[in-house]
């Protein structure tokens, strides 16, 4: 009889407070997590002013010891400064309150010290705020790469200093979702030519999160506070669909390596999930998919979804297009192993639009 010695992980967030003014309550979910009482919060200087210099108050005012780090960029040099800090004030956890690189650096630090991290986030567009990776430059290629953390212990995100950002990041966050539809086609693809694993448990709850965005349609137009409460809902379920994959093959597919690649050529890149929308729509082309509705949805949302929408110049879309390929080459996508050519990347540029 065959031994059965399957072994499945998943790192999950414990608690998630989404809602209006819940930073107020920061106090009562590291009360509730036991997580001690000494800790270090990874801010930004804008984001301090924001929500980091808040969490600080009520966390001295409960009695917790607390130490402020502001980040500025995500690189190794960063990271320990940050694990300096947490050491020398004997940190029992991090928080990080902030946008994407900053919850990034504390989930890295956090990581490699072994204390439990709480992600606090003040902007809403990637799905890194819940998921267990975290994406930081590769010191010989300079191409963004995905590392392993672990999930946040908990994610406190207060919708009223979401909604008071430039919608523009919440619209960001939309893009990075609706990147999930080709992400699984690819991890689809992989598990069938590469043999590579797959979870049908979070595929499908990584398209289900997209979902979320295109039934919602008409409610994220109105660009309320509502309208944050639903992407920010979306963005923790994808992240929990990364927890349950083991990786983040679930959510960063060929989009994904587009995007990255236009980060390497380009000298102000746009926003990494307006550059996932645009790549999802003309990865969703080369499946054969509905990318129409794509680029319907992420127009009606108010995101860009072309090169001149992303501020970006049609060389370098067709450029990052003949080289996403070689980034993380071990994750295996439609663009195959030799990408694709200069008049092929053209050419799909052009049929979707993406080109004028």
């Amino acid at each position: 009889m065959e031994t059965f010695d399957k072994v499945k992980w998943m790192h999950l967030p414990r608690d998630v407070l989404i809602g209006h003014g819940v930073l107020e309550k920061i106090d009562m979910v590291c009360k509730h997590l036991e997580v001690g009482k000494r800790a270090l919060i990874v801010t930004g200087t804008h984001t301090r002013k924001i929500a980091g210099g808040r969490v600080l108050e009520i966390l001295s005012d409960a009695g917790y010891e607390i130490n402020l780090i502001e980040v500025s960029s995500i690189n190794g040099e960063k990271i320990e400064g940050v694990k300096k800090m947490a050491a020398e004030g004997k940190a029992e956890f991090m928080l990080g309150v902030g946008g994407g690189r900053i919850i990034d650096t504390g989930k890295i630090a956090s990581f490699e010290l072994g204390i439990p991290f709480i992600s606090v986030p003040t902007i809403a567009s990637h799905d890194g705020i819940a998921s267990p990776r975290a994406s930081i430059k590769d010191k010989d290629r300079g191409s963004p790469v995905s590392i392993e953390t672990h999930a946040p212990l908990a994610v406190v995100a207060d919708t009223e200093i979401i909604f008071s950002a430039p919608y523009r990041f919440t619209a960001a966050g939309c893009g990075d979702i609706l990147a999930n539809y080709t992400a699984v086609r690819d991890w689809q693809l992989a598990h069938h030519l590469r043999n590579a694993a797959f979870s049908s448990y979070a595929a499908a709850l990584s398209e289900m999160t997209a979902n979320m965005i295109m039934e919602n349609v008409k409610e994220l137009r109105k660009k309320d506070e509502n309208s944050v409460w639903t992407v920010v809902k979306a963005l923790v379920s994808s992240g929990v669909a990364m927890s349950i994959a083991g990786s983040s093959a679930s959510a960063s597919g060929s989009e994904h390596k587009f995007s990255h690649a236009l980060d390497m050529i380009v000298e102000k890149p746009a926003l990494h999930g307006e550059q996932c929308g645009v790549g999802t729509i003309m990865m969703s082309y080369l499946y054969g998919e509905n990318w129409q509705r794509i680029r319907e949805v992420l127009k009606e949302i108010g995101a860009p979804t072309t090169a001149k929408e992303l501020g970006i110049k049609d060389e370098c879309i067709i450029e990052a297009l003949t080289s996403a390929h070689k980034i993380n080459p071990q994750r295996y996508t439609i663009l195959g192993d030799s990408g694709l050519t200069y008049e092929a990347a053209e050419r799909l540029a052009i049929v979707t639009h993406v080109l004028d």
